[in-house]
């Protein structure tokens, strides 16, 4: 078993590693900006480096800063979390390298599934149900526009290299596919170098909604159930939960079996994630992208499963053979907690003067924050992850509107006033909702 592990992230989910880290008796090293040297995470783990200023170029995002870290403090292994390095095939590379554990799956794994078009290339193969779209990089107008029309419209423009939703647009018409394809380049360009796009067709009435798998250290693939991860705002999510309350049992199936074949497809190990989208109207699912790494939502999965993530990720990273009986029972749901403006989703940074966490049964919270810290403009603004977790979905959503009323934050704006607005929103409460519901809400 490995005696330390480098946590190379920040916020509630270095926060997080750490509590399974040292749970397991390993010591714990963080890594942090100068922005960041006041937070939880830091003082929590047993020690601690300043890899440099705010801006992540200078600090999280530099490879050679995080790995001296590694040396300087002895850590025998690395934790990407999510974000900034965690789907960097170079930067598992370096840490390999080094002579390090790298906690996550191959490099040859993440470099295969960062590309969204070579991705789904290669589950299409693999057996598993992909979109019509394009099989090759658009690199011009004039290329989208004829895939556009042998695709048939409405359709979907996206970043080939991208993630989160970041200049994702869906075209309807030419001069829709021209603005569509004009943002897709600008953001593939920001995040991706290359700007490589994709064009897929768009589903009217969709669910989001992802399957969580554990590739074992013997090459044993098992899925751990799905998550509907619908609620969205610009195309990234907001709340997640599991079950899904929009996907039979007979489309459940044959989803997990589906990305059990992906995990296999890459000999994947680790904790990954295998991203669908479910039309509504027709129960059936198509490929979207596979995430190599921890999601965001995974504590839902934790909830209803009684498994902790981050534990199989250590020990399958180390090399334990074992098998995983996948058991799920309850229902959880996850509200991300973001500073942010709740009516129009733009971030509203800010000093914390009050923090109060709700507590209770079935409830969780991952919060990298505390009061007296401030929420930075220079990082995502999640703030913390609400989770709650019931007998059945009624009994969740009943303590998740306790929660969130409990959930006292002062000083930079929140979306918890968003969150009790979702809890009473027919939609949601029936279960029957798809991307569209927020972009409903907030027309209405």
């Amino acid at each position: 078993m490995l005696d330390s592990v480098l946590i190379a992230n920040r916020g509630e989910i270095a926060r997080r590693i750490i509590r399974t880290v040292r749970g397991m008796g390993l010591r714990a090293v963080a890594v942090h900006s100068e922005a960041d040297a006041d937070l939880p995470f830091v003082r929590e783990a047993d020690d601690a480096v300043l890899l440099g200023p705010a801006n992540p170029a200078q600090s999280y995002l530099d490879i050679d800063k995080v790995l001296q870290a590694a040396r300087t403090t002895g850590a025998r292994a690395v934790h990407p979390g999510y974000g900034f390095l965690a789907e960097n095939a170079a930067f598992a590379r370096a840490v390999i390298d080094a002579g390090l554990v790298w906690i996550g799956p191959d490099p040859e794994a993440v470099e295969r599934m960062g590309d969204k078009i070579n991705a789904r290339n290669l589950m299409e193969a693999a057996g598993v149900p992909v979109a019509a779209g394009t099989r090759e990089p658009v690199s011009d107008l004039a290329q989208a526009e004829r895939a556009a029309k042998e695709i048939g419209y409405p359709v979907m423009v996206k970043a080939s290299g991208g993630g989160g939703g970041i200049g994702m647009g869906v075209a309807r018409d030419d001069d829709s596919l021209a603005k569509a394809f004009e943002q897709a380049c600008r953001a593939a360009a920001r995040f991706g170098g290359e700007p490589a796009i994709l064009l897929e067709r768009y589903v009217e009435r969709a669910r989001h909604v992802e399957v969580q798998i554990l590739g074992l250290a013997d090459g044993t693939v098992v899925a751990l159930g799905e998550r509907d991860c619908s609620v969205q705002r610009r195309h990234q999510k907001v709340v997640e939960e599991s079950p899904s309350p929009g996907v039979t049992p007979e489309l459940r199936e044959r989803m997990l079996a589906a990305a059990v074949r992906a995990g296999e497809a890459v000999s994947y190990r680790g904790a990954g994630t295998v991203e669908c989208l479910v039309d509504a109207d027709a129960q059936d699912f198509v490929f979207l992208e596979m995430n190599t790494r921890l999601q965001v939502e995974h504590p839902v999965t934790e909830l209803v499963t009684g498994l902790d993530l981050v534990e199989h990720q250590i020990r399958i990273a180390a090399g334990e053979v074992y098998s995983v009986e996948p058991r799920s029972s309850g229902h959880a749901i996850e509200f991300r907690v973001y500073a942010e403006d709740p009516r129009r989703f733009l971030p509203g940074p800010g000093k914390i003067g009050v923090w109060e966490e709700p507590e209770g049964e079935g409830v969780r919270v991952d919060s990298g924050y505390t009061a007296g810290n401030t929420v930075t403009p220079f990082y995502d603004p999640l703030m913390a992850k609400l989770c709650v977790v019931g007998a059945t979905r009624e009994e969740a959503l009943e303590r998740g509107r306790a929660a969130v009323a409990a959930f006292r934050v002062e000083g930079p704006k929140h979306n918890l006033p968003f969150c009790a607005e979702l809890l009473d929103h027919p939609e949601f409460v029936s279960g029957d909702y798809d991307t569209g519901l927020v972009s409903r809400m907030r027309k209405s």
